[in-house]
């Protein structure tokens, strides 16, 4: 049982001062861990030209080592939300980051291929915690009615982290040389973490910025008060036996299938099918990113708006925002179509910012169906599946391009793709309330 130095106001009683804002302090946390988490992941893509000319590396291999980073991280998504569940957010997050960040620096030693792969999957390892952990946070620091808002931002942070990363990284590489870049990225992380364990703790109890009103104003605002005690309210696995589990996962693996296109292959299509060079590449592979951030932030926030009015159920709530950005994602397959770059770039930003619409809905899913204590692990599980779709992506799409010389058949599989996802999210999945234990 955790011990808790405040106790939770009653309920019926009104703060009367201006309740702390530390919460935001959290969130902002959580935001930037996700960005370095994407900065990261994302310097091996913005690389790829570079590394591909050292070492004769074909799409194919390119394709595989991409993909490599989600092998791990896919396969430990359950086994870190576990973790987090029971050990905390805090240790997990943090040790996290910062092995994750060693595993970047060290991903400059690289001579080839295999040692390419390896260091790509020890990436996966430590990053596999990322989102698990923040959606237990998320679930234990903020009332209910800011659900999708949070998930939202704390998202975001891979739309600015992959963004940043592109004209950072060219402009790094320019300086220092690819091998080098690694070394200064991967320092990000470990001064994170530093900050992320001095400031942080596992429950709004524990802090002592933390007044009495703003810890009414989380705790009376949840429905299951994670964190108040240790204990699961059932097996993992018996999570497997509800539909629902299988709607957010299934959905979410269409998601990224397609969302993964734009921190994998995207630097590469402007460059080889648009004709652009490694600059321009650099800024205008930012751009669907750095409009998706936005979008998804206002998404995340205009369904809680739109849920908190009872015009809509919370569920309907949901499925109306996830359907409306996977239809946005759609365009993708019109991409493939365009006369021109700029109105091909234009397609993209409206594709990507559909995923993010999506994504604002998917990330609030967990802690909404959770049973109580469980929400990190329901984040795994939904990663887990999501994430096959970053292991499988990369690898169809280089074989795709490798085969067919274009990338158009590949940008259309990504659309059929998106159709069989929003009737998952119609017909699959059910009313979006707390699993009974």
């Amino acid at each position: 049982m955790i011990e808790n130095k405040q106790t939770i106001p009653n309920e019926g009683i009104q703060p009367a001062r201006k309740k702390s804002k530390v919460r935001w302090v959290v969130i902002f946390l959580m935001w930037l861990a996700i960005a370095i988490n994407y900065i990261d992941r994302t310097v091996l893509s913005a690389a790829a030209p570079y590394i591909t000319e050292e070492f004769h590396l074909s799409a194919a291999q390119m394709g595989v080592i991409m993909s490599g980073f989600f092998w791990s991280y896919a396969l430990l998504q359950i086994p870190a939300g576990w973790f987090a569940d029971k050990y905390g957010q805090k240790k997990t997050l943090g040790f996290a980051v910062i092995w994750w960040s060693v595993a970047t620096a060290v991903t400059g030693l690289a001579t080839g291929f295999k040692s390419l792969l390896g260091f790509r999957v020890a990436l996966g390892v430590g990053e596999a915690a990322a989102y698990p952990s923040n959606a237990g946070i998320a679930s234990k620091w903020f009332p209910d009615k800011e659900r999708a808002t949070v998930s939202s931002i704390f998202d975001s942070g891979s739309k600015f982290g992959g963004a940043i990363a592109m004209p950072l990284i060219v402009w790094l590489i320019a300086l220092v040389g690819w091998k080098a870049t690694f070394v200064v990225i991967g320092l990000l992380g470990v001064v994170w973490g530093v900050i992320w364990f001095i400031y942080f703790k596992e429950n709004p109890e524990d802090h002592k910025g933390v007044n009495e009103e703003e810890l009414h104003y989380i705790r009376s605002g949840q429905s299951r008060k994670d964190g108040l005690s240790s204990a699961p309210a059932m097996k993992w696995y018996e999570l497997l036996k509800y539909r629902n589990i299988w709607a957010m996962c299934l959905g979410f693996f269409v998601i990224n299938y397609n969302s993964y296109f734009f921190i994998t292959w995207l630097p590469s299509y402007l460059v080889e099918e648009r004709g652009m060079n490694l600059i321009e590449m650099g800024f205008i592979a930012s751009l669907p990113l750095l409009v998706a951030m936005v979008v998804e932030v206002i998404a995340g926030w205009t369904s809680d708006k739109v849920a908190a009015s009872g015009k809509l159920s919370l569920t309907a709530t949901r499925k109306l925002f996830l359907i409306i950005g996977l239809l946005m994602a759609s365009c993708i397959g019109f991409a493939a179509f365009a006369d021109s770059a700029v109105l091909a770039v234009v397609l993209l930003c409206i594709a990507k910012s559909g995923t993010t619409v999506a994504a604002s809905q998917v990330w609030a899913l967990p802690s909404d169906v959770a049973p109580k204590n469980m929400t990190s692990i329901v984040a795994g599980m939904q990663n887990t599946v999501s994430n096959m779709g970053g292991v499988v992506g990369p690898i169809i799409t280089g074989f795709i391009v490798a085969a067919t010389g274009s990338f158009v058949p590949a940008l259309l599989f990504s659309a059929g793709l998106i159709i069989l996802g929003i009737f998952n999210y119609i017909f699959l999945l059910g009313k979006v309330e707390p699993l009974d234990a």
